[in-house]
């Protein structure tokens, strides 16, 4: 069984200094500089699961008196984590270049290359729905532009090169499929979702219909590559039980690309009637629907399994790790798609249900938030996690 995606190779040898007093800041590191060493691509998940939360406030089908300008703040956090992440990925990857090249080749570790790409486009997206009531409209759709062109460049490659990696090596084990191995496929659903708010900024013509297009592809890439990988994640599970405690978050994933995919079927509809004409924008429209209901079952009856498989694990001991933001982000996009589907169907119920979802997402970015945030001023989250045998 593989080991736990923050698992790295072990530090080089050489004389260590003196163990840090244990008190203050970054006392279980040897040194502050080795803050830098081993950070992976998975830190981005805490942008990632910062900024789902402050979008799918702007997006549920109910208002309640000062929740955009908390989001705005949540918001505003996340821009701020995904600034001072990159600066401290370039020092990892000017001062630690061997190591930051290894997370590309590692076994696990290399799947969360599609964590930059979804932070960026995450941001992005709340810059346009969130940040223009701070920074103005303007600036925010000029943000939203770069920040979706840079992660769409970016979850494209990581879409084609981590699965392009992994054919033309060793191959993997037949019991290694796990959750991560969405995290590289997932951003081009991410691009679909968050490109249809960009269409009607798009003049007119060919090039509003290109990003229409463009969009849709990009549903389909992120749709059958995450259909074959849930499959084998299926199978796994049947076939060779649940597996180490700290992958148990990692199942979470799957809720990511099927509740993205509700989100970005309805809001593409939404705006095709801009480019396509008849009867293809209607089409497009009852997409959403006719999709986005079965999807939608099927995303909360994994949430069922999820919860199960984490309960059970609880009772056995489940490591904080990084792992525990799978937590956040992929409920967040049940969040945006059951109010998709609510405001497009009229639907109480699942009106009710996003708000639902939505409560048990602010608490676990709340949770997962504040341990994220004692166990990097302790320092302990930036050493590479201990493997962990299998079950």
């Amino acid at each position: 069984m593989t080991t736990s995606p923050l698992t790295a190779p072990p530090r080089s040898g050489g004389p260590r200094p003196a163990r840090r007093p244990p008190w203050g800041l970054l006392r279980e590191l040897d040194r502050p500089a080795d803050v830098f060493r081993h950070l992976g691509p998975n830190w981005y998940a805490s942008v990632m699961g910062t900024g789902i939360t402050a979008n799918a406030a702007a997006t549920l089908p109910v208002h309640a008196p000062g929740l955009r300008t908390a989001a705005t703040a949540v918001w505003a956090l996340a821009a701020f984590l995904l600034t001072a992440l990159s600066a401290a990925w370039a020092v990892h990857w000017t001062r630690h270049r061997a190591q930051a090249r290894a997370h590309a080749h590692h076994p696990v570790a290399a799947y969360f290359w599609g964590a930059p790409a979804m932070a960026l486009l995450t941001v992005g997206a709340g810059t346009l729905s969130l940040g223009q009531d701070w920074i103005g409209a303007r600036p925010a759709l000029v943000v939203d532009v770069v920040l979706w062109s840079a992660g769409t460049a970016l979850g494209l490659v990581t879409a084609v090169w981590i699965p392009y990696r992994v054919m033309t090596g060793a191959g993997a084990a037949a019991d290694a499929a796990f959750g991560g191995w969405l995290m590289p496929v997932v951003p081009p659903m991410v691009s679909a979702a968050t490109g249809a708010a960009l269409v009607p900024h798009v003049a007119p013509g060919q090039g509003r219909l290109t990003l229409l297009l463009g969009c849709y592809a990009m549903f389909g890439i992120s749709l059958f590559a995450s259909v074959v990988i849930i499959t084998q994640v299926w199978a796994r599970l049947v076939h060779h039980a649940i597996g180490p405690a700290a992958m148990v978050p990692t199942l979470w994933i799957v809720l990511g690309p099927l509740g993205q995919s509700v989100t970005a079927a309805n809001l593409l509809g939404d705006v095709a009637p801009l480019a396509l004409p008849h009867p293809y924008a209607g089409a497009a429209r009852a997409f959403g629907f006719l999709y986005g209901v079965p999807t939608w079952g099927f995303a909360m009856m994994w949430l069922a399994l999820a919860v199960s498989i984490t309960l059970r694990t609880l009772r056995g001991g489940l490591p904080f790790s990084l792992t525990w933001w799978s937590f956040t982000f992929p409920v967040g996009t049940c969040v945006t798609g059951t109010g998709a589907l609510a405001v497009h169907l009229g639907s109480t119920p699942l009106k009710d249900a996003a708000v639902a979802l939505y409560a048990f997402l602010a608490a676990a970015w709340l949770t997962v938030g504040a341990r994220t945030a004692a166990g990097s001023a302790r320092g302990g989250l930036f050493r590479p996690a201990p493997a962990e045998p299998a079950r």
